[in-house]
């Protein structure tokens, strides 16, 4: 009988290492498999997504002797960087200025929209109205408008009332291209939402305006973080607009202002225009990495509840 186990267990233990040998092999026999379709493309994408970043910086950098000379020097790389062009960004320039016109109006058309959205969503969501669904839709398809389309209606409103080159201009305007789209976007995160939450609530006496604060929103801030991060960049990122409704120097944008004050007919000053570039993406690229974190800790608590 011992001798029965001893073997038994033997040939288990020699099955086990088999396995584990299979195995092994197994990965080793998968890992050209895996370079082929999870390296190499992963490899691309980071290189496509990164490089335009690096030639931004790589330029914004380089001495203006060498920004045109593609055969003397190596267009890749530079022994000799320089920090010229953010000195005449920041301190020859109203740069300064623009980066604040550009913030402030992306902050209150953002504030702006997030509340009107959050009003429209809960509207034709929660309270089953008739024609509800149609009524999101027509919001939606409202997002799918032009700007191009737009601009020159809205210019003349806006002149006339006379908000012609000031940063409510702006702001005013914004809206009408966030609203849609946020609104669809936090309807499909109200609709994830329990309606027996709400009629609980409804049963205890609390209104509407009570619930909305103290119920919706709190469950729904995965999605009013992605209606914000969207809003915010949108604005930040808008040029259409801007360059129509805005014409002195100290009250435009970055996207803007940078296009103008740094090209001079058929001369570009490449260095200023990519160092403004980077220096107006970095509010942005802080924005998102701020958020990521907040947003993946939203949706965990979202599920727990």
């Amino acid at each position: 009988m011992t001798s029965i186990d001893a073997g038994t267990t033997s040939s288990g233990g020699n099955r086990a290492a088999t396995q584990d040998h299979s195995e092994g092999m197994a990965y080793l026999e998968t890992l050209p498999k895996r370079v082929v379709t999870t390296y190499i493309p992963l490899f691309l994408i980071i290189v496509v997504l990164l490089f335009p970043f690096y030639w931004m910086a790589l330029t914004a950098v380089k001495p203006d002797d060498q920004l045109i000379d593609m055969d003397r020097v190596n267009p890749f790389w530079t022994w000799t960087p320089t920090f010229k062009h953010f000195y005449k960004l920041l301190f020859e320039s109203e740069y300064p200025r623009w980066l604040w016109n550009t913030m402030f109006i992306a902050t209150c058309a953002t504030f702006i929209s997030l509340v009107a959205s959050v009003l429209a969503a809960y509207a034709i969501v929660r309270l089953r109205f008739k024609g509800g669904n149609v009524v999101g839709a027509l919001i939606f398809l409202a997002y799918l408008v032009p700007p191009s389309i737009l601009f020159i209606p809205l210019a003349t409103v806006i002149y006339k009332v006379g908000l012609f080159d000031t940063p409510l201009a702006l702001i005013l305007v914004y809206p009408t291209i966030l609203i849609p789209f946020s609104t669809w976007l936090l309807m499909g995160y109200f609709k994830t939402i329990p309606y027996e939450l709400e009629e609980c609530a409804l049963i205890d006496g609390a209104s509407r305006s009570q619930i909305l604060i103290k119920i919706i929103l709190p469950l729904a801030i995965p999605g009013l973080i992605s209606a914000f991060i969207f809003s915010f960049t949108l604005c930040w990122n808008e040029f259409i607009y801007a360059l129509t409704f805005l014409s002195s120097t100290q009250n435009k944008t970055v996207p803007v202002a940078i296009v103008n004050e740094f090209v001079d007919g058929d001369i570009y000053r490449w260095g200023s225009l990519m160092a403004g570039a980077l220096a107006g993406s970095l509010p942005l690229v802080i924005l998102y990495a701020f958020f990521v974190e907040h947003y993946v800790s939203a949706m965990t608590g979202a599920v727990k509840e």
